[in-house]
This record gives structure tokens, C-alpha cells and sequence, in this order.
């Protein structure tokens, strides 16, 4: 079952990933709420109240009006300031419950509104990148290779970079951990992390070489690092709120793999940083 449902994920990704478009942002939206309702469903078995509703409303919100923002029907300073307005309404609707809302419930629900709807946002960012390279948005970049750098070809390689660290630390860990890496996760090791850093350079390179980009070796190296790390620590934030739930899944919707934020927390902090990266890349003529 694990197996089957490891599958269907994988395939359902693969397709949204390559049809683009609304069927990608409709893909991250849900995918997001469902996680967040995750999130908020362990936040409660702590005793904290988020502000559920109006943050899962914010977070549709906000990933919808970055894709709208790219496609060219909204200005960038509207879709920027649904962020900071939706805090501010977050805040409001704590503030007028008939019991009295905690620094945690705001807390939980500001950070839910980052986590879950702000972050996701830049898999739109990703997807969508080829209004960077049409210079929508910043007229006087050059990229030394605009024939393979796309949106599609970002999105898909960082998720297989991604997919490549999750692989090498699995079995390259299973079968050579001893040291713990964490107490936060037992189970995860210091050979594991090795190796699935090393996977995930491996896969950067070879992309790299695919794109025909320059310094293909910085390229795999910096972005593998990155992805790989970042992919742990969201792994680690994750299994750090679980443990304070005291549960053992975010939930119960993915047989075999638990709750959906389970299933994506490694996917949470990468785009953003890959994004930034890329422009970082370009500026000292990497890219």
C-alpha cells in the first residue's frame, strides 16, 4: 500500500509539474490547505487555537494571487500586500473572539500563514519563471543560456534533486547509519545525510550538464547542498511539532505515508532559497 500510494503521489506531482498553469497552482493551493489543516489539527492537540478558518482562507489567497501576479492580471504590489493584510486580519479575528485569544494562538496562526501559504507561493514563483526570463520583472537581466532555463526545467529539477536526497539518505543510511543526527529524529543519521547530500550533487551535476549551463559542478554543488539541507530541516521542523503533538503522523490521508504535511515537508523552505539562489547565480555570471 505504501508503495502504491509512494506511486500515485509521485505520478500526480510529475503531471502537475509538467501541465503548468492553473492545474499547478489549483495543485499547491490544495496541497497546501490540506496541510495546513494538518498543522492546525497538532497545534489543538497542544492546546492552542489558531485562527483556522481566516488563515486557510490567507493562504489560498495568497498562493492564487501570486500565480494571477505572474499571469499578468495582478500588479506585484497587490499581490505582495496580501501577505502583510491577511496578518493583520489573522490578528483582528483573534482579538474579537468571544474568549481571548493567546500569544500562541497568533503565533501558531502567523506562522501558519508564512509556512503553509507565503512559502508554498514560490513553487508558482518556480513554475512560472519564464516571466523572470521574458524580463516582465527585471528588464536588464541576461541569462547566459535562456534555451534550457524555463520554469518547467527549475521546477523539475529541484524536484528531482529533492527526491534524490530523500532516496540517498534512505538507503545509504539504512544500510551504513550508526550516528544519530538528531534526538528530534532518531532515525535519521549522519551517513544518511552524507549521502543524501552527495545524491542530490550528483543529480545537480547532471542536470547542469543536461542544461548546458556554465560551471556545471558549482551549479550542482551550491544547489544539491542547498536543496539537501533544506529538505532536512523541513523534515526536522516537522517531526519537532509532531513530537510536541505527541503524535506519530501530521494525519492520516496517504496510506502508508501519513498526512499530507508529512508527504511535503520537505518541500516547504526549497523554493524560495532556489529561486534567490538562481538570481544570485546569474548575478556572478554562473548561469
Amino acid at each position: 500500500m505504501r508503495l502504491i500510494s509512494g506511486l500515485c503521489i509521485g505520478i500526480f506531482g510529475l503531471v502537475v509539474v509538467l501541465l503548468g498553469g492553473w492545474y499547478f497552482a489549483i495543485a499547491v493551493t490544495l496541497l497546501s490547505y490540506c496541510a495546513l489543516l494538518e498543522l492546525f489539527r497538532m497545534a489543538e492537540f497542544t492546546g492552542i487555537k489558531p485562527a483556522t478558518k481566516t488563515t486557510l482562507i490567507s493562504c489560498v489567497i495568497i498562493i492564487i494571487s501570486t500565480y494571477l501576479e505572474l499571469s499578468g492580471f495582478l500588479s506585484r504590489e497587490i499581490s505582495n500586500s496580501v501577505l502583510p493584510i491577511s496578518s493583520i486580519v489573522i490578528c483582528t479575528w483573534l482579538l474579537f473572539q468571544p474568549k481571548s485569544g493567546k500569544i500562541s494562538d497568533i503565533a501558531t496562526s502567523i506562522f501558519g500563514l508564512f509556512y503553509l501559504g507565503f512559502l508554498p507561493s514560490y513553487w508558482i514563483r518556480l513554475r512560472e519563471f519564464n516571466t523572470f526570463l521574458d524580463g516582465s520583472s527585471f528588464a536588464n537581466w541576461e541569462f547566459s543560456n535562456t534555451a534550457s532555463i524555463s520554469g518547467l526545467s527549475i521546477t523539475l529539477a529541484t524536484c528531482f534533486l529533492i527526491v534524490a536526497s530523500d532516496i540517498g539518505s534512505y538507503f545509504i543510511g539504512k544500510k551504513y547509519g550508526k550516528r544519530s543526527l538528531s534526538p528530534i529524529s532518531p532515525g535519521k543519521t549522519v551517513e544518511g545525510l552524507i549521502g543524501g547530500i552527495i545524491c542530490s550533487i550528483t543529480t545537480g551535476i547532471i542536470f547542469a550538464i543536461i542544461y548546458d549551463l556554465a560551471w556545471p559542478i558549482i551549479i550542482g554543488l551550491v544547489f544539491g547542498v542547498v536543496v539537501s539541507l533544506m529538505g532536512l530541516v523541513g523534515d526536522l521542523i516537522e517531526s519537532m511539532m509532531k513530537r510536541d503533538a505527541k503524535l506519530k503522523d501530521s494525519g492520516n490521508l496517504l496510506p502508508g505515508h501519513g498526512g499530507m504535511l508529512d508527504r511535503i515537508d520537505s518541500y516547504i523552505f526549497i523554493p524560495s532559497l532556489i529561486y534567490y539562489l538562481i538570481i544570485i547565480c546569474n548575478y556572478f555570471k554562473f548561469i
